[in-house]
């Protein structure tokens, strides 16, 4: 059965939060601070929070500066994964990708789909790794937001979790960039 192995220590993950959007500041960034709030809750810790406006250059510079950082295990981006002409999280977050992570779309679509129906398709909600560092690319609502924690996020940044969760192979993420140094 999945669920939390009590016999394993928590282990507090240095998650950043970026909101992409033309509209908001931190004061009235509801999706990010939905997102600080849950996961402070579950015991993590906010490593940095920032807002940027959709165009893929800024968010991409972002979230490859966020990568950079080896006190960042995590990157979740809120906002731009719509279809109108300004949606471009996607776009700018997807080339960095060293890996996809095509099962949370799946299970984020599906999450939503017993939510708000066929609605659900309209999220472009995607994930990957990039530079031994998780990055979750979420809507803009703190509905989705909740969505995408409670249901995926809150179990898979947890290490207590089984039967299996993303922060037991985190230290293998960079096997391959380790891998090709050792070769040099």
């Amino acid at each position: 059965m999945p669920g939390i192995d009590e016999t394993r220590n928590f282990i507090p993950l240095n998650i950043a939060i970026l909101t992409v959007s033309d509209t908001r500041d931190m004061a009235d960034d509801t999706s990010g601070a939905t997102l600080v709030e849950r996961l402070q809750a579950a015991g993590h810790t906010l490593a940095a929070r920032a807002i940027v406006t959709d165009d893929v250059d800024k968010i991409r510079a972002q979230v490859r500066a966020w990568i950079a950082e080896p006190g960042i295990d995590a990157v979740i981006t809120t906002g731009g994964t719509g279809f109108t002409g300004r949606d471009v999280t996607p776009e700018a977050i997807e080339p960095l990708f060293e890996k996809r992570m095509d099962g949370f779309a799946t299970m984020f679509l599906m999450i939503s789909h017993a939510k708000i129906g066929t609605s659900a398709i309209q999220t472009r909600a995607t994930a990957g790794v990039a530079g031994a560092t998780y990055i979750f690319c979420v809507p803009g609502s703190p509905g989705a937001c909740k969505d995408a924690w409670d249901g995926i996020l809150l179990h898979q940044l947890d290490y207590r979790y089984r039967p299996c969760n993303f922060v037991e192979i985190m230290p293998r993420l960079d096997e391959h960039l380790r891998r090709g140094k050792a070769k040099g």
